[in-house]
């Protein structure tokens, strides 16, 4: 056949069209398609199968419709809440129930929608604000606020924007107790005081607003005065710490002068208790000698009148070096038992010792040897 026969003008041998300058026939091509895809669906004459009539659509294709429809309608009803988890379910809107850790099965979107929220998260922001204290000073602050939620329902349902709701409670509490204490308070020994109030106060603002959230902790991190003012406050506290160094100082110095002067005042207390007791003791032992003393007086009296005569005698020259004795003559005896002692004892010189002659009891030294003799008394005496 030759490939200009008139019965065959408008293709080639190999079955395509002679105008190759042309686009394809998109109605044939829409064909091909739906004959390829009926055929792969049990459609169209293949292996001598019929085609379905033009228009109807294949069982298989509202089958795997369906299956799509129905995977989609499981994945919107199962829900799996975490362990850390709660789910909120408000059906059109309205709350019903809460769903616990584990796998629920609910109503589709639009009917129920399930709000998960996790519970055991720690929130945290932090505050800074400046603030006016109650004598009239500025002071900068930063505030750490840590919060979580208590009460899942109250926490979704209570407040348009729970976040929001306790950084303003944090900052009006802070507020509330910065007013009502002093500048010096703040900035020093009053920090954790001040914390421990504001938490205190936030979560009773948080109770009345039935907010759902427990606050675990807050904590003041920075309280400085302005930076406009920074220079003269660190000369004021210079000032306020040299002052209580002085003080310091000073109750030292009080301590140590009480302390002695306390420990003097008991040295001497003991000192007279002893003295006193030592005195009373002497007297008490004096009374009870003469006692016995008179006891033995009534007994024998001359006896006794000698016996303190002689007690009173050796006691009074016990100590005597020399002795004079009246021989009634004129003449004065003189006795030097001071000089005799050392001679005895080897440690006067011989020539300073007046000589007593054997037989003449009534010996009298020369002046200038008797001078001699005084002056080595008293030399001996002043040793």
């Amino acid at each position: 056949m030759a490939w200009n026969d008139n019965n065959n003008n408008d293709r080639d041998p190999w079955g395509g069209r002679r105008n190759e300058q042309g686009p394809p026939d998109l109605d044939e091509v829409v064909k091909k398609m739906q004959e390829k895809l009926g055929g792969l669906f049990g459609g169209g004459q293949r292996g001598g199968r019929q085609r379905p009539p033009a228009g109807e659509t294949p069982k298989a294709v509202w089958f795997i419709g369906g299956a799509i429809i129905l995977a989609l309608l499981f994945v919107e009803m199962f829900w799996r809440i975490e362990p850390a988890e709660r789910g909120v379910v408000l059906r059109f809107g309205k709350h019903v129930t809460t769903l616990q850790p584990g796998p629920h099965m609910r109503f589709p979107r639009p009917i129920e929608n399930v709000i998960r929220v996790n519970i055991d998260t720690f929130r945290t922001f932090t505050l800074d604000a400046t603030m006016l204290t109650r004598d009239e000073n500025i002071v900068d602050l930063q505030i750490a606020v840590q919060y979580r939620i208590n009460n899942v329902e109250d926490y979704l349902l209570r407040i348009a924007d729970p976040d929001e709701s306790v950084q303003r409670v944090a900052e009006s509490s802070i507020r509330d107790i910065i007013g009502a204490s002093t500048f010096d308070y703040v900035i020093g020994e009053g920090r954790a005081d001040i914390a421990v109030k504001a938490q205190e106060l936030m979560q009773d603002m948080l109770d009345n607003y039935e907010a759902g959230i427990a606050v675990t902790s807050v904590n003041m991190q920075s309280a400085n005065p302005p930076e406009e003012v920074k220079a003269s406050y660190d000369d004021a506290i210079k000032s306020r710490e040299d002052e209580q160094r002085k003080i310091n100082e000073a109750e030292a110095y009080r301590n140590e002068v009480v302390e002695r002067a306390q420990g003097d005042a008991a040295r001497i207390r003991l000192e007279a208790q002893a003295y006193k007791e030592q005195v009373v003791a002497r007297a008490e032992g004096e009374a009870r000698r003469f006692e016995q003393m008179l006891t033995e007086y009534e007994k024998a009296p001359a006896v006794m009148r000698e016996r303190l005569y002689l007690e009173t005698v050796e006691s009074v020259l016990r100590d005597s070096t020399k002795i004079v004795m009246d021989g009634g003559s004129g003449n004065v005896t003189y006795l030097p038992l001071d000089k005799l002692m050392d001679r005895g004892r080897g440690s006067a010189p011989a020539s300073d010792a007046p000589v007593v002659q054997p037989g003449n009891e009534n010996y009298v030294p020369a002046p200038a040897e008797y001078a001699r003799e005084r002056e080595a008394a008293r030399l001996r005496g002043a040793r």
